[in-house]
């Protein structure tokens, strides 16, 4: 730990994954230095954001709609390589060739309200009191794992999304995925190939997608989950609105009998799950493909949060304290959707620091 008292600067952005280095991005070129009126915490080990986390088998070509960040572009890279490590070594490079110095790892343990009207950004390098801060710590860090009767009496494995393998683990295996989003029919179609026996449980049915999706589509979808967050309710990911996208393999896999959902078990057994009606299945693995929360857990003693559990923001504005902009928050958690909030959030604060004395 440095442990440097407390050290004055213009802003903190929280986080380094898309949507922080593209408020970074912009900070810098709204004349912020980094290392003197900017600095960029990262809790991660190295450049990449959530996606060095992800697991091997989600190679590049899988994913959908990875936008470039602003200044430099992605491109000529392999599909067939682990997103990772494409992403990774993205992310390194473009922190590198705008100097953004982005500190790491550095754990942010609080942000308080400070004097003079500075906040207090507590972490495991020291205290910085910044004029504003830019939150961008997306939701990896806080898994959700529902809970139902029996759970602990399970004698087989449980996992999440956040720490899933690939499918190699699980050959031979009878594996119940849980979760009806973009990452629970990943897993489940992957796993089908090697496991004994798949069983895929959501609370509602999927919604499969079809024909194209463009920008009013796109547009449409980020408005509702924008309106949530109006309202000060936790936010949703925008893929809960769009629907599962119907490709070839996700075809493939309904024709093969793969994706037969059933509906949600009502408790966990010992070697398995159980429904109301008594219907039983045995498994080795619960695989929870059950999504994730926005990971701002540090920022409760500023009291942002609603009546209604989430933290109401206009455009990225924090409304109960509009030195804070949340990133990636909502309807921004898109790549694309992580770049625009960037910008829109630098043009704030830059606002706010030419109408308040430093």
């Amino acid at each position: 730990m440095n442990n440097f008292g407390t050290r004055e600067l213009d802003v903190v952005v929280i986080g380094a994954g898309q949507a922080g280095l593209s408020a970074a991005y912009h900070l810098r070129r709204a004349g912020l230095r980094p290392g003197r009126d900017l600095v960029v915490l990262d809790h991660a080990p190295r450049p990449g954001g959530a996606w060095q986390f992800r697991w091997p088998s989600l190679t590049y070509g899988k994913v959908h709609g990875m936008h470039s960040l602003p200044g430099m572009e992605l491109t000529g890279a392999d599909g067939d390589r682990p997103s990772s490590e494409v992403i990774g070594e993205y992310f390194d490079a473009y922190e590198r060739h705008f100097g953004l110095e982005v500190h790491r790892p550095v754990d942010v343990s609080a942000v308080r309200d400070g004097e003079g009207g500075r906040l207090l950004v507590e972490t495991s390098e020291g205290t910085y009191a910044p004029r504003a801060l830019i939150n961008a710590t997306g939701t990896w860090d806080r898994p959700f794992w529902p809970r139902y009767p029996g759970q602990e009496t399970f004698r087989g494995r449980q996992l999440h999304t956040a720490s899933y393998p690939g499918p190699e683990g699980f050959a031979g295996l009878r594996v119940v995925v849980v979760g009806g989003g973009a990452s629970g029919t990943q897993h489940l179609m992957e796993t089908a190939e090697v496991a004994a026996e798949t069983y895929w449980v959501t609370r509602r049915p999927p919604v499969f997608r079809e024909g194209p999706f463009g920008e009013e589509e796109g547009r449409a979808a980020v408005a509702l989950v924008e309106e949530r967050v109006r309202r000060g309710l936790p936010p949703q990911s925008v893929v809960s609105v769009t629907g599962l996208p119907l490709n070839e393999a996700v075809r493939r896999a309904r024709e093969q009998g793969v994706l037969d959902r059933l509906p949600m078990f009502k408790r966990i057994t010992p070697d398995g799950v159980a429904w109301p009606d008594g219907r039983t299945v045995e498994a080795d693995v619960i695989l929870w493909a059950t999504g994730f929360r926005a990971a701002v857990d540090h920022l409760a003693p500023l009291k942002l949060r609603e009546p209604g559990g989430g933290i109401r923001v206009e455009d990225t504005r924090a409304v109960r304290d509009s030195r804070v902009h949340l990133v990636g928050y909502g309807p921004s958690a898109s790549t694309i959707g992580a770049n625009r909030a960037g910008r829109q959030a630098v043009r704030s604060v830059t606002r706010l620091l030419d109408s308040v004395p430093a």
